[in-house]
């Protein structure tokens, strides 16, 4: 007997589950259950409930993903709708798999770490908000890391965005102490005479000229460095920056929006980002995210 609002086996529509983030597993009938996170963040109420479902309806465990989610394997098909809604009680929402736009994913960025250039989590809510589940020709990845430590490796994203400082000297304040050539990774400072030079050409736009400087004689004002057409599954290629950096949020939503809308109109279905840039050019790109970027 099946219990009342059981879905039937052959009933199901193992499609539409899986865009609602039930996994069919090898076990008949059971389903890994991707919950969504946005910068891999719960509460410790979410992880209560969480736990609570994975002993009720699942086999007492869970996974954590590569994409800082959280998974609740061995979830019974006559199950679904309980689960559901016991999650829901508890604040925790079902992801999304397929073609449309997935879990975003972010490190602590500045609200937490020194190193951090901006704030990944605003951002991955922000970016989270406007996109996830957005249906497109397959699935789409976004990335946010808060500097050029690169915690989050933004370059295998679909979209990967990096934090950054675009920097200037102010000689009136500089006491000459050399703590910010030897805080610079790329060699992009040099002494010369009663002055600090800057190769903006070895810049890498990391701040730490601005974080390491005694007397504040760097000034930084914060961006966002963007890459576009990352992957690593199948298909493994490093996304590509176009632009230099982004100091606007507004500008950047503009690009994204340009960009998304780029991949709808020019993928095939079941094709990735990288593979409609590679076969419809990454001039034809450039154009259409330059053309969104100087909008107003």
């Amino acid at each position: 007997m099946y219990r009342e609002g059981e879905f039937r086996v052959a009933e199901a529509d193992y499609k539409a589950l899986k865009s609602g983030g039930f996994m069919r597993q090898k076990q008949k009938d059971n389903f890994s259950m991707r919950l969504k996170a946005v910068g891999g963040n719960f509460t410790a109420e979410q992880l209560v409930t969480i736990a609570n479902v994975s002993e009720k309806y699942g086999d007492g465990h869970v996974h954590l993903t590569s994409r800082q989610g959280i998974e609740i394997p061995f979830i019974k098909l006559g199950d679904i709708d309980a689960v559901k809604s016991a999650l829901e009680a508890g604040g925790v929402s079902v992801g999304v798999c397929g073609p449309r736009v997935r879990t975003v994913t972010a490190c602590q960025g500045n609200a937490i770490c020194p190193s951090g250039c901006i704030d990944t989590s605003t951002l991955a809510r922000e970016i989270s908000e406007r996109y996830f589940g957005r249906e497109l020709p397959h699935k789409f990845k976004f990335g946010v890391t808060g500097c050029q430590n690169n915690c989050l490796k933004a370059e295998e994203n679909d979209i990967g965005v990096k934090g950054g400082y675009r920097v200037r000297w102010e000689k009136e304040a500089c006491i000459l102490c050399g703590v910010c050539i030897k805080a610079c990774r790329t060699k992009a400072l040099s002494l010369s005479g009663d002055r600090i030079d800057l190769d903006g050409t070895k810049c890498s736009d990391c701040g730490r000229c601005v974080k390491s400087c005694p007397t504040e004689a760097w000034k930084g004002e914060s961006g966002y460095i963007l890459s576009f057409g990352g992957t690593f599954g199948n298909l493994i290629a490093k996304g590509n920056e176009l632009f230099p950096i982004i100091e606007d949020k507004e500008a950047l939503f503009r690009i994204t929006d340009a960009a998304l809308d780029f991949f709808s109109e020019h993928a095939r279905p079941g094709e990735r980002f990288r593979v409609a840039i590679d076969r419809d050019g990454w001039d034809t790109l450039k154009t259409s995210l330059e053309r969104a970027l100087h909008a107003r």
